[in-house]
């Protein structure tokens, strides 16, 4: 029998998350969230597994969902992990999508914020479900977002 749920949040541990907050905070019009986040403690260390574990940070409301609507948690921990190249294909959770006016312009304005390019953009239809353009681009420290846009 499936869980009682809503979605809550998505999380993305940060180098420098008052950096990376700013990005989503100016690209993609997200809210902020207080009060921002300093953590640490047993708990900490027991949900984590491990041993010193602290966090800052803070929530961000993800546009289009209202005032309870989900957010993005941008993290950063006291000790960071290596983290591996960026790539599309890699298993487990690949990126996250912004629906956008313009997705040729969208691309413009994350790369002037700091982020980057992942190939280019393209278009194709899904049979019910009209048309979509999409890109993928990252943000200044590498993770994957998607820009879509849907036309009929």
């Amino acid at each position: 029998m499936p869980l009682s749920s809503n979605f809550g949040h998505i999380s993305i541990v940060a180098r420098d998350w008052q950096k990376l907050a700013q990005f989503y905070l100016e690209v993609f019009n997200c809210t902020p969230v207080f009060p921002p986040r300093d953590l640490s403690g047993n708990w900490l260390e027991k949900a984590t597994g491990i041993l010193g574990a602290r966090l800052q940070g803070m929530h961000l409301r993800l546009p289009g969902h209202g005032p309870n609507g989900p957010t993005l948690e941008i993290f950063q921990y006291n000790m960071p992990a290596e983290r591996p190249p960026t790539a599309v294909n890699r298993p487990g959770f690949a990126h996250i999508a912004f629906v956008v006016e313009d997705v040729a312009a969208a691309l413009e304005e994350v790369k002037a914020a700091g982020g980057g390019a992942i190939g280019e953009i393209a278009s194709f239809e899904i049979a019910g479900a009209g048309t979509v353009t999409l890109v993928y681009a990252t943000d200044p420290e590498g993770n994957i977002i998607e820009l879509q846009k849907w036309s009929q």
